[in-house]
């Protein structure tokens, strides 16, 4: 005798065997079954953060009116408790989003709202569906329009984290290329005091501060001094100068 097929469905329920043999060991995506006055709502519960697999929630509605769930309890409360989680859940990102301030921030925020706004999206598609079919229940219709308040909010909120993150990223690009621009700026003058004192310093090296190389035989010290202080001042200008054009130049 071949053994019972697995389904996640409870093996209590007393639903119609279409549900069961549409559904496997897992829930598979969000969406609505009707057979025999029986409606079956397969849901996901409120997406975590790295949570690789959906958590899977079944909501039967049978044909007196009366729901049952697997995991929040039986009435049609259990159903507008599972939509008031991701309200909760949105409503705490939302306050994390007021006190963000930096890119990781809003990064980690983007990042986890993204499973909670698709799974709130296919949530209200669900229900509409299932408003389509039994388009005489009020609690149905409802919950649908609850389920479209979380589904907007949702999809508000990812908007605004979204553009605070482009935002942050242009700000934080917009420092950096500043303080380049400032480095860049206090570099090229280092260059130009460089350039400046750079001969003067080539010419003391090579002829001593003291002058005694022979020169002083033909010109009296002090004139000496103040010749090689002069030429050196005068190609330092040349040299920084030289360098300054070359550097509008880079610029154009």
């Amino acid at each position: 005798m071949p053994a019972p097929q697995k389904s996640v469905l409870p093996a209590t329920w007393e639903v119609p065997a279409e549900f069961r043999s549409r559904l496997g060991e897992k829930a598979g995506r969000q969406r609505a079954m009707m057979a025999e006055g029986h409606l079956l709502l397969v849901l996901h519960a409120p997406p975590r953060k790295d949570e690789p697999d959906r958590k899977g929630r079944l909501f039967w509605r049978k044909p007196d009116g009366t729901w049952q769930s697997n995991e929040l309890g039986g009435g049609v409360a259990a159903l507008a408790r599972h939509l008031s989680e991701y309200a909760e859940i949105i409503e705490k990102m939302d306050r994390q989003e007021d006190v963000a301030g930096s890119v990781t921030e809003y990064f980690a925020i983007l990042d986890a709202m993204g499973p909670v706004q698709r799974s709130a999206r296919n949530l209200h598609t669900t229900l509409q569906d299932a408003r389509k079919l039994l388009s005489a229940d009020r609690d149905l219709i409802n919950l649908r329009d609850k389920a479209y308040d979380v589904e907007r909010t949702a999809e508000l909120l990812y908007g605004d984290v979204r553009n605070a993150l482009e935002f942050a990223v242009a700000k934080k690009s917009e420092e950096q290329a500043l303080a380049s621009h400032q480095m860049a700026v206090q570099s090229h003058r280092l260059n130009l005091l460089v350039a400046f004192f750079f001969p003067l310093a080539t010419l003391v090296a090579i002829f001593g501060s003291e002058m005694k190389h022979g020169l002083d035989q033909y010109l009296p010290e002090p004139l000496l001094f103040y010749t090689v202080v002069g030429v050196g001042l005068v190609l330092g200008c040349l040299l920084a100068g030289w360098l300054g054009i070359l550097n509008r130049y880079k610029k154009k």
